[in-house]
């Protein structure tokens, strides 16, 4: 994940639409469909929230890092040096032609950012959602928060991605348990 998040896209449109995107699945979890539907007005730069349109339409604030919002604003200024003041789509990813991009694009930018950065397993959409959830637990992360910033209806559904760590589980039973 650090060599991913760390690796210089560089300025052109699609190495910053990419290093956008991997900042932004990792900083906030969120799923590829609700990456692809954000809006420019779904981002407030200002107080690092996404507003996110989950699957049943339901809406949830998301917080992202300034690095994500950062590497976000580099594709930004990409997205405008390619388009200059044409009709595009509302969309904040779009492929080339200024259309929303396709599943299927961003799944190979990420591949190809990972090709690039030396990163030996395939990239996907859904192992930066996982790599999120099991980081804030692994964290300190209430399993409640996340479950929120997932968007799970279900505690149960969090769980699967939040896997215990087991040096964490000793430690946990060494640390709180009363026959010390």
């Amino acid at each position: 994940m650090e060599r991913l998040l760390a690796y210089p896209a560089g300025k052109n449109f699609a190495g910053a639409r990419a290093a956008a995107a991997v900042e932004l699945f990792y900083a906030a979890g969120i799923r590829v469909s609700e990456l692809l539907g954000l809006r420019l007005e779904s981002v407030n730069f200002q107080q690092g929230w996404l507003r996110v349109f989950g699957k049943g339409a339901k809406e949830r604030l998301v917080p992202v890092n300034p690095a994500a919002l950062d590497r976000l604003k580099e594709y930004l200024a990409a997205r405008e040096l390619k388009f200059g003041g044409r009709a595009v789509a509302a969309e904040l990813f779009l492929n080339r032609d200024g259309k929303q991009l396709s599943r299927v694009m961003m799944w190979k930018d990420i591949v190809a950012l990972g090709r690039a950065a030396g990163v030996e397993i395939k990239p996907h959409p859904h192992l930066f959602r996982h790599t999120f959830a099991s980081h804030l637990v692994q964290g300190g992360a209430d399993l409640r928060s996340v479950q929120e910033m997932l968007g799970h209806s279900s505690l149960n559904t969090t769980q699967i991605y939040a896997h215990v760590d087991k040096g964490g589980v000793k430690r946990a039973h060494e640390r709180f348990h009363p026959d010390k």
